[in-house]
């Protein structure tokens, strides 16, 4: 049976990530369901597959293998699709690591409420920024997206702090710890991936995207259907 949480990594690059994450699960006794979604052009794509293999017969681990969409494209595909399934969804960067004994449960518990957003520390950004971040999946299948598609990779987080505020519906956990392994923070080396998603032109294209979407019209429509969704669930 499934788990009533599902988090959703989308990964390139990294195969390394997949058991330092089940690790953590295992050390933090989690039980919700993991996603890896895995580009099918990755050039790693042999490692992850074999990583999949360790994993056969643990019914909280489960891999996805598709067309490159980017972060927010593949995390939008998944979380849709998920979204009829499961009662929480949450992403996670595959640079972040859970630390927080039962840390799944308390998002369960912080979203039993309702419609709402909550997130932990992630020891570089604390509460400025949600990192890594759950909600009820109710909100995807009102907005028909886990973030804007206008996005790539930067500036989702602003948006879901965006959205929990203006739902009035976000929680933050400091003592709920999910750790960014970013090299922002000297707990990584900077690989082609961060390259790629830091350079010059996805900050500018992104920041621009998000500014669009923030000022435009865009935030104000979904905030208008995240309200009435609240209302409704009141």
């Amino acid at each position: 049976m499934a788990d009533d949480l599902l988090v959703i990594i989308p990964t390139r690059g990294r195969p390394q990530a997949v058991p330092a994450l089940v690790q953590a699960w295992d050390n933090t006794g989690a039980t919700a369901d993991l996603l890896f979604a895995v580009d099918n052009d990755d050039p790693e794509l042999a490692k992850y597959k074999a990583e999949a293999a360790k994993l056969k017969g643990d019914s909280r681990f489960r891999f996805v293998y598709g067309k490159r969409l980017r972060l927010c494209g593949t995390l939008n595909q998944q979380a849709v699709k998920a979204a009829k399934r499961y009662r929480f969804l949450a992403f996670m960067g595959d640079d972040h690591r859970p630390r927080t004994a039962a840390w799944d449960e308390r998002i369960r518990i912080c979203l039993s409420g309702g419609p709402g957003i909550v997130y932990g520390n992630d020891l570089l950004m604390g509460e400025r920024m949600p990192t890594a971040v759950a909600m009820t999946s109710d909100i995807v299948q009102t907005l028909g997206y886990f973030s804007p598609p206008a996005l790539v990779h930067l500036c989702l987080d602003l948006c879901w702090l965006d959205w929990g505020r203006g739902m009035g519906r976000i929680t933050y956990l400091d003592d709920m710890v999910i750790e960014h392994l970013h090299p922002a923070a000297e707990k990584a080396e900077v690989d082609q991936g961060y390259e790629e998603c830091n350079s010059p032109e996805q900050v500018s294209a992104d920041s621009a995207a998000y500014y669009d979407y923030r000022d435009n019209g865009g935030l104000d429509t979904d905030l208008a259907k995240l309200r009435k969704l609240v209302e409704e669930a009141s």
